[in-house]
């Protein structure tokens, strides 16, 4: 059986994403497409990224870190 790769985006990992980035969670909600309540279900640990939202959250961290130089 193939193991799946862990979740890099454990839910403390995504409250400090979101709070670095200076958003309530309806923001960063908007800001990676998703609604209010999956970024509220990610940061309890009630729910996982899927790929997608894996990747967004990924693209987000990066556009925060060229905008703070």
């Amino acid at each position: 059986t193939m193991k799946k790769k862990p979740n890099p985006w454990s839910p403390a990992k995504i409250k400090a994403l979101r709070e670095r980035l200076g958003d309530t969670q309806e923001q960063f909600a908007q800001r990676v497409g998703v609604a209010f309540s999956t970024v509220n279900k990610w940061e309890n640990g009630k729910a996982k990224p899927s790929k997608l939202g894996q990747r967004t959250l990924d693209e987000s961290s990066c556009l925060q870190g060229k905008a703070s130089k």
